[in-house]
Order: structure tokens, then sequence, then C-alpha cells
């Protein structure tokens, strides 16, 4: 990936284009430090909006709102530091893409394909992420509000040191999915396969005795550990 042209910054910089829309690897700038940020926006909102398929592009720190992503499939692509408003799709395919420290609002990504990505310390509010498959994913360290994976297959995620508040895991496959050190407050796990997730070093919570039905809400403190009346 290419770093920004100006000498001493580490940010990556945007992707460029050439005469017929295509991405290019020529040197750039990032979006704090380059020439013309309206039109470097404009060039990247159409060519996602033009393209169904779209690999390698980088866009980090741009605002996304009112955009629908359904259909599209991204592969290898870099939104970090990206904001995403309102953004409802259905059908997306997202491979090997990173959105570490982004921000989700109000979004919804419904009957999705997700692998191999990463959502690291990103934000999630009022957002769903239901009916997909959200395979062998980084969520760690993400802070989730009033958000829903349900039914989902999050075979093999980690989502260690989360923070999930009032967020929903219903009927959700989460067979070697990680929940170690997370904060959980008002979260359900309902008809979902717990005794197959990971919750602590030495395993499962719920599989070590401390739940054994399949309706719950799980809580823990500060800290991520789990109270005696937690359950």
């Amino acid at each position: 990936m290419n770093k920004c042209l100006v000498n001493h910054c580490e940010n990556q910089a945007l992707s460029t284009f050439d005469e017929n829309g295509n991405i290019t690897e020529e040197k750039n700038y990032c979006l704090d430090h380059i020439p013309n940020p309206g039109k470097a926006k404009a060039d990247i909102y159409n060519y996602i909006k033009n393209h169904d398929k779209i690999i390698g592009l980088t866009v980090c720190g741009l605002i996304f709102k009112d955009i629908d992503f359904s259909n599209k499939t991204f592969i290898s692509c870099n939104f970090t530091h990206c904001t995403f408003t309102n953004i409802h799709c259905q059908n997306v395919v997202v491979r090997m893409s990173f959105f570490d420290f982004a921000v989700f609002n109000d979004c919804a990504f419904i009957n999705s394909d997700v692998l191999f990505s990463s959502f690291s310390g990103s934000t999630f509010s009022h957002t769903l992420f239901t009916s997909s498959d959200i395979i062998q994913n980084n969520f760690n360290g993400i802070k989730s509000f009033q958000s829903s994976f349900d039914n989902s297959d999050l075979f093999n995620s980690r989502f260690v040191k989360a923070v999930l508040e009032n967020t929903s895991f219903r009927n959700c496959n989460i067979k070697k999915t990680v929940f170690q050190s997370s904060v959980r407050r008002n979260v359900s796990y309902k008809m979902s396969n717990t005794r197959e997730a990971i919750f602590s070093l030495e395993g499962s919570d719920i599989a070590l005795g401390q739940n054994t039905d399949n309706d719950f809400y799980s809580n823990t403190d500060e800290k991520g550990n789990m109270p005696d009346n937690s359950i």
C-alpha cells in the first residue's frame, strides 16, 4: 500500500484513477494532504457507483452516507478510519479488506458474505450484520451499541476485548468465536451454540457450567469478567 507523498506522513494514500476511470498504482496524497479533496472524493464515489467488483481500493478516512452497496464485491480494499452513515446493502461480498477504526451508524448489511476481513477498533451503532456469513473476521476491540448479528455464521471470528452493549447474537453459529476479555452488557445469545464459543482462557464460560440453556443474556464487569449473577 502506498504511503502519502508528504514527507513523514504515515497515512495511506488515496487510490488514483486513469483517464478511463481504472485504479492505478501511482503515488498519491492522503485525504489530509491531497490538493483537491473534493475531486478525489467524487472520483472515489463514482468508481464505487459504477463498478460491481472493486479490487484494491484505498479510501482511508472518507465519509460514506446514504449509499447503497448492494450486490457489490470488495476485495483487498482499505476503508480504515472511514465513517459509514445510513449505508444499506444486501448481498455484498467482502474479502481480505480493512475497516479498522471505522464508524458505522444506522447501517444494514443483510445476507452478506464477509471473509478474512478486519474491523478492529471500529464502532457500531444501530447497525445490522444479520443473516450473513461473517467467517474468520477480526472484531477485536470494537464497540457495539444497539446492533445485531442475528442469524449469522460467525465461525472463528474474534471479539477479543470488545465492548458489546445491547447487542444480539441470536441464532448464530459462534463455533470457535472468541469473546475473551470482552465487556458485555445485555448481550443475547439465544439459540446460538455458546458451548462451542470461547469466553475465557479456559474455554467457553458457558460450557464450563455457568449456563445450561440456550436462552440467556450475558453480562460482564469492566474487566470482562462474568459476575456470579450475570446469567
